[in-house]
């Protein structure tokens, strides 16, 4: 049955069960993406969150690692008594290379942004056929940095080789969800924290299509060739991104 997370409380929960049933699936480079302002700032709580639903399972195999030392030191003074391991993704002087060992089963990188990009693809190649769970990335940014156009391409070959299996962007008056194994679904807010499903896409809609799309949920007769952005009025858009995230936001902060 489609049903729509309308509180953060709600979304984790699906993110964690979509996470299992593409581990179970054998897939072993995954991505947990909430696109919700000010997310990265509840890292640890979800990284938390996430850590318990593997740490039966995994034990001190269980590796969890956030951007920083001091992200790192956080997290192990508020977790504490922990039987998993926490750690960060090392620095100049100490490299990923470092921080993986033979021991160690499955990964979870809590919230890495793009200047961590190099560190998390090493990761990946020193894991091998090991799980790497990549919770919260901002790696889509990675466009943003500025690197020549040489180590753009070969950054971005990285990010295609992740599986989103779970993927929650609130827009200006609808959303795009996905929920492994299914589809990338459009949903329209109707107001009073009410979303109705309005379609699926075999493949994450981008570029033009997305806007078409977006148009289409708007209720506009669009046809294939138009090409004028949705996203043309900025002001109206930010409108709407703030009016369709007010349940998140409220749950962030409870």
């Amino acid at each position: 049955m489609m049903e729509f997370p309308t509180t953060l409380e709600s979304a984790i929960a699906q993110a964690k069960q979509s996470t299992l049933t593409a581990l179970e699936a054998g897939l072993t480079r995954l991505q947990v993406e909430l696109k919700i302002p000010e997310i990265a700032l509840k890292g640890e709580i979800i990284g938390k969150e996430f850590a318990d639903l593997f740490a039966d399972d995994y034990g001190a195999g269980l590796k969890v690692l956030f951007p920083d030392s001091g992200a790192a030191a956080l997290a192990r003074r508020n977790w504490q008594d922990v039987s998993f391991q926490v750690n960060d993704l090392g620095s100049r002087n100490t490299p990923i290379e470092n921080k993986v060992s033979e021991d160690d089963q499955l990964f979870l990188v809590v919230s890495p942004s793009p200047v961590e990009v190099q560190k998390v693809e090493k990761l990946c190649n020193l894991a091998g056929d090991r799980p790497v769970i990549l919770l919260i990335p901002q790696l889509e940014d990675v466009t943003t940095v500025g690197i020549g156009y040489a180590a753009r391409q070969l950054r971005e070959r990285f990010l295609n080789t992740l599986e989103s299996c779970y993927f929650l962007q609130p827009m200006d008056d609808v959303a795009l969800l996905r929920r492994f194994p299914g589809g990338w679904q459009i949903w329209i807010d109707k107001g009073e924290n009410n979303f109705e499903f309005f379609c699926e896409e075999p493949e994450k809609p981008v570029g033009d299509k997305l806007d078409r799309l977006l148009r289409k949920a708007a209720g506009e007769d669009v046809s294939e060739e138009e090409e004028q952005p949705v996203f043309a009025n900025q002001s109206s858009q930010r409108k709407g991104i703030l009016g369709s995230l007010q349940s998140f936001l409220k749950a962030l902060n409870q």
